[in-house]
């Protein structure tokens, strides 16, 4: 099997992938889809807690940086830290953004657009399906 499983990294072969993750995590995390506004299921999600990678269960973003940003999808200031989430180009669909991809697993999660509210004015605009979400205890 072709499976690298360390702290820092996940790679799985993309049949692995189809069995772990539901038909439209998949489309989001593995081929860089997009969930409607408003139908993911934590877009007005208000609970205390940790939003983890769907692929790998990285933690990503913290219930204290969301805010409602009226978009329709979650909306965070600013990662969990520095080597939760990678930036890249995007040039798809004619317009310049930055993609978000988790940093294990390399699932493709939202973008971040220079129009939020927080420190550095970072708006990361992330698609329910590609998060699971752990409740603060």
């Amino acid at each position: 099997m072709d499976v690298r499983d360390t702290e820092d990294h996940l790679d799985l072969p993309e049949h692995e992938w189809r069995q772990r993750l539901s038909a439209e995590q998949y489309q989001v995390l593995r081929e860089a889809g997009t969930e409607r506004a408003f139908t993911g299921r934590y877009w007005n999600n208000h609970a205390a807690g940790e939003y983890l990678c769907a692929g790998c269960r990285k933690p990503l973003f913290s219930s204290d940086t969301k805010y409602d940003s009226g978009s329709g999808w979650p909306s965070f200031t600013a990662p969990a830290g520095q080597d939760a989430v990678t930036e890249h180009t995007d040039d798809a669909y004619g317009m310049r953004r930055v993609e978000v991809r988790c940093a294990k697993c390399d699932g493709h999660l939202g973008h971040v657009f220079p129009d939020g509210p927080g420190p550095d004015g970072l708006r990361y605009c992330i698609n329910s399906a590609s998060l699971d979400f752990e409740p603060k205890r």
